[in-house]
């Protein structure tokens, strides 16, 4: 991974910090810490599982950080691994040597998505009760995973998606509607095989809800297709979606389709699940590193949810009331948080949550001397760009002035990538082989 920062005062305390994090977030150090495997039995945290009586072991999974787990759990369990399958957003394979790597699109899924799913359902659903299913979750599952049920196309997943993502629902929102419309989330992917189950998950959820996390393919999910026509409504997206998505949630609602598994059911209790990583240890990792660095640090327990550009100024207002309240702390301070924001978009702009969010911090930050504010997208990509976030300063409007870059119209079109990059604000990371929701930081030296 390179960690690339915008030349500034800061930068050598910031390379210090998000690298911390983003070790801290890295999946193949957390299973390795978390799995292990003496040729008999299978150690997954505090619980230990017989393999002796166990036919196959097979691993299958969805995620930007799933290869990553694929081969630090192919080095745990060697051979006893027979094969396995994992998709990934474009871009961010890695190699493996039992495991098929498949790449497809992230957010809006595609075809290449739907057919490696199909594949990943037929390998599970080989299995019998005599096999192990290890299945590997993190960020990006749910768009990874398409599958429709029967008499969606998925043109009809990819429109819904597409207007879920543009109307400021939350991601626990989105997933409550995708569950609904699949044949493998909301538990439907371990109903589909009688093997036993062990899920480890890397969490972009806040909260590490285990059923929202890649919408839950192994998890009992307690929402409803009323649930989910609460929400197309609430956004005022229900006339706007196909009307077989609505015909068919409308046929859910009746009781003529087949509900997601629910909580309390035999086969929901006999998956085991393990979180092996989020975002709450990425921060707690940065708040180590920062009070290393000298720094005076403050962790943010509550997550930065909402709207990116409101979430920005309440960022800003809480670090300087912060900085109010402790009349003898000065310079260096650093405050550390986490989360993940929503955009509302309108219009065709290029961006993503965590450039937003710097874009609008660049406002309200104006004026402060020797203050920064990082957003920065954990997975190394933020929205449908190259950048993994953005670093703005108390300076950064004025500079904008100067080189006559509009940061305020790109703000309010949501074309804060081109802007920001004029600036030379951007951060890049490359595909991290992680995500668990975006890093802030208030920093001021």
């Amino acid at each position: 991974m390179k960690l690339s920062l915008p030349s500034s005062p800061a930068r050598p305390v910031l390379r210090k910090l998000l690298a911390a994090g983003l070790r801290a977030a890295d999946p193949y150090q957390a299973i390795l810490k978390t799995v292990s495997f003496d040729g008999s039995s299978l150690r997954v945290g505090p619980r230990t599982f017989d393999l002796l009586h166990t036919r196959r072991v097979v691993v299958v999974g969805a995620g930007k950080a799933s290869a990553r787990m694929a081969q630090a759990l192919e080095l745990v369990l060697g051979e006893r691994l027979e094969t396995g399958l994992v998709i990934v957003k474009t871009g961010h394979a890695l190699p493996t040597k039992r495991t098929t790597v498949l790449e497809a699109n992230h957010p809006i899924p595609n075809r290449a998505g739907l057919v490696a799913t199909h594949r990943l359902l037929r390998l599970a659903q080989s299995l019998t009760s005599r096999d192990l299913l290890i299945v590997l979750l993190s960020g990006g599952a749910s768009s990874l995973l398409p599958a429709p049920v029967s008499g969606l196309t998925l043109s009809d997943k990819q429109r819904t998606t597409q207007l879920l993502l543009r109307c400021g629902a939350t991601i626990n929102e989105i997933n409550v509607v995708r569950k609904h419309l699949s044949l493998i989330k909301g538990g439907r992917l371990a109903v589909s095989t009688s093997a036993r189950i062990i899920t480890l998950v890397l969490s972009d959820v806040i909260g590490d809800d285990l059923g929202s996390i890649g919408s839950g393919p192994t998890a009992a999910d307690p929402s409803t297709f009323s649930d989910a026509v609460a929400v197309l409504r609430r956004y005022k997206i229900w006339l706007a979606v196909p009307p077989a998505v609505r015909r068919y949630l409308q046929r859910g609602q009746k009781g003529d389709v087949r509900e997601t598994l629910k909580p309390g059911s035999a086969r929901g209790r006999s998956v085991h699940h393990h979180i092996i990583g989020s975002n709450h240890i990425m921060r707690e990792a940065v708040e180590q590193a920062a009070q290393e660095a000298g720094l005076f640090t403050t962790l943010v327990s509550s997550p930065i949810v909402g709207e990116a550009r409101v979430a920005a100024k309440q960022l800003i207002d809480l670090s300087k009331a912060i900085l109010m309240a402790r009349g003898d702390v000065r310079r260096p301070y650093c405050v550390v948080a986490g989360g993940e924001t929503t955009v509302t978009v309108t219009g065709h702009g290029k961006g993503g949550r965590a450039q937003e969010f710097a874009a609008a911090a660049a406002f309200d930050l104006c004026g402060l001397s020797h203050t920064w504010i990082v957003a920065l997208g954990s997975d190394g990509t933020d929205g449908p760009t190259d950048v993994a976030g953005a670093l703005v300063s108390g300076g950064t409007v004025s500079r904008a002035t100067r080189l006559k870059v509009d940061l305020q119209t790109a703000l309010n079109q949501h074309n804060t990538y081109p802007a920001l990059k004029k600036l030379g604000c951007h951060i890049h990371t490359g595909p991290t082989g992680t995500n668990v929701n975006d890093l802030y930081l208030f920093l001021q030296l």
